[in-house]
């Protein structure tokens, strides 16, 4: 799913190309992309785009007329610019918009259809989708202190619960708590005030750092390359791989349609956290620490 560096870069080349310009016209291939109906999806027809933002992981299109046009990628939705009227690909397009200056094609991959399309009037027509989650690139450590210790979870799920913080999901939590050399499974509760300083800070660098690694690779074109794996990630998506400051095989549990991915040894002090499936499964036979998962190979 793209998370708040992508969609930080999607934003900056869309202010490029459609802020300012008119939205002719809204093709959907999918009617099941819209999921309002009141002001009617053609009712963003003709209108300018006066304003673009990011809400959490939603990509928020300001027209004129006090209308908002509220885009949720989901995990696979994709966003691809293309010359005026392109057409909409069979299998995988489920719209296109299209402005004066170009067409905004909208494709999702895989059998689930979960992006959605919202158009909404009114700053009281927005307000459902705000979460509430903090904007940790600009907040203080206090802030931040309170979002995190506001409920008691699991770090993992703390970073990725867009009610506690914004923009933040699967993939950027694991390079997040790598960077921090924090256990995703540690309880927010029992964090010290060093350690929560060094979560907030890692926080920080990692979105930044990675913001800065997507404008450096899309320069001036329209990011084609969204992904939630990437070469330069630390730990997510890396299962087995050696982890780039040790060494050692990175890890994972796998829950839902989700993963977690972490450095045994930068993270946990050599311990293997229990996957929920294969430790029910191999009971005893589940490895407890590095040496003896080495050991079993």
């Amino acid at each position: 799913m793209p998370e708040l560096p992508d969609i930080t870069v999607y934003l900056e080349a869309l202010e490029e190309r459609v802020r300012g310009r008119r939205l002719e016209r809204i093709r959907l291939r999918s009617p099941f992309l819209v999921r309002s109906v009141d002001p009617p999806i053609a009712a963003a027809e003709g209108s300018v785009v006066e304003r673009l933002a990011r809400l959490g992981k939603r990509i928020v299109f300001g027209l004129e007329g006090d209308l908002f046009l509220v885009l949720h990628l989901m995990i696979a939705g994709r966003l691809k610019w293309g010359a005026k009227g392109m057409k909409v690909p069979g299998r995988l397009g489920l719209a296109a918009f299209d402005f004066e200056s170009g067409t905004l094609l909208l494709t999702e991959a895989g059998t689930k259809k979960r992006a959605s399309l919202h158009l909404v009037r009114g700053e009281a027509g927005l307000a459902p989708f705000h979460r509430g989650g903090l904007e940790v690139l600009g907040a203080d450590g206090a802030a931040f202190a309170a979002a995190l210790r506001r409920e008691n979870h699991t770090l993992k799920r703390a970073l990725t619960d867009p009610r506690l913080f914004s923009g933040i999901g699967n993939a950027y939590s694991d390079e997040i708590l790598h960077r921090a050399r924090l256990s995703p499974m540690a309880l927010t509760s029992r964090l010290d005030d060093e350690e929560v300083e060094r979560l907030r800070a890692s926080t920080v660098a990692a979105l930044e750092d990675w913001i800065a690694r997507l404008r450096a690779e899309t320069a001036d074109r329209f990011p084609e390359k969204v992904t939630a794996f990437r070469a330069g990630m630390a730990v997510h998506g890396r299962f087995g791989k050696p982890c780039p400051d040790c060494g050692t095989a990175v890890q994972r549990i796998v829950y839902a349609e989700n993963e977690c991915n972490y450095c045994p040894r930068c993270q946990t002090g050599g311990r293997l956290l229990a996957d929920r499936a294969l430790s029910r499964l191999l009971k005893d036979d589940w490895p407890r620490t590095i040496e003896e998962l080495e050991k079993e190979r």
